[in-house]
């Protein structure tokens, strides 16, 4: 999934770059929407470049295979821009990492994501087939095969993920952004069918803040939850956990979700505030 929103409405100064003069360039292999980068990979790769917990606000479709520059901005952001036009935007996270999630919904068994995983109506007709995370064209090894779907009698949706080689560092733990990336499409699937929208609408991430508290394991057996949050008139909020093979929780996310019509490869920018 991924991206459309106009200027953040709060702008919170963030820790200093993690390196000078940084350049970011998203991979094809990680698009969202053909021709455009996957939004919670996106802001994964650009919570990388500040010193401390962030949120990532997206203003554009991040192009593919193109180099970004991240710079700070004079309201205190991050800004990642494309020939001068601002793409995305970091700044302190908006939740501090004990509040991201204070609630967590009782959570899933494996068992239960299995058997849940696919069955949500979005696979019917998805939005994205190529999208990294969540497009059933992509094959094992090359997208994530994150496929959520509805726990009976729970507005839950999850789905079992296991991380291999390719999104692995040299230690074997999986990469931060791709941490990012497994919380982003299923929080969207959720909040789009608890909301019940119809055929025509789509929906693309606007706003996210994720706390990573501990990598998996290439090979670890683990299962993605998500749930609606709330949400009102074109945004609808929705929160997700990255749960390990005992069941620990190692990473929560909020995002700020933008409803838009189909198809959202014709749209330009849309608003969060």
């Amino acid at each position: 999934m991924s991206q459309i929103t106009e200027q953040s409405s709060f702008s919170k100064p963030v820790g200093p770059f993690v390196e000078a003069a940084p350049e970011l360039r998203i991979p094809s292999r990680f698009r969202g929407p053909s021709g455009s980068g996957n939004g919670g990979y996106v802001c994964g790769r650009i919570a990388a470049y500040a010193d401390g917990p962030v949120t990532v606000t997206l203003h554009r479709p991040p192009p593919l295979d193109t180099p970004m520059t991240v710079e700070p901005g004079g309201d205190g952001a991050l800004h990642v821009r494309h020939g001068g036009v601002l793409i995305a935007a970091a700044t302190a996270a908006a939740y501090p990492p004990g509040l991201l999630a204070p609630e967590i919904p009782e959570l899933v068994s494996m068992a239960e994501a299995c058997r849940s995983a696919g069955r949500a109506r979005y696979f019917q007709d998805p939005f994205f087939p190529e999208c990294f995370v969540c497009g059933p064209d992509r094959g094992l090894g090359d997208g994530l095969r994150i496929f959520p779907g509805p726990v009976p009698g729970r507005m839950l949706w999850a789905a079992p993920w296991t991380p291999d080689s390719s999104v692995a560092g040299p230690d074997g733990r999986v990469r931060p952004e791709i941490v990012w990336a497994a919380l982003d499409c299923p929080s969207g699937i959720a909040v789009a069918e608890g909301a019940c929208l119809d055929a025509d609408t789509a929906i693309v991430l606007g706003r996210m803040t994720a706390s990573v508290t501990a990598l998996p394991m290439l090979g670890d057996q683990c299962r993605v939850i998500a749930w609606p949050d709330g949400g009102y008139g074109r945004k609808l909020t929705a929160g997700s956990v990255l749960l390990g093979p005992g069941g620990e929780v190692l990473a929560v996310a909020r995002a700020v979700w933008l409803t838009v019509p189909r198809p959202v490869t014709a749209l330009g920018a849309g608003g969060t505030s």
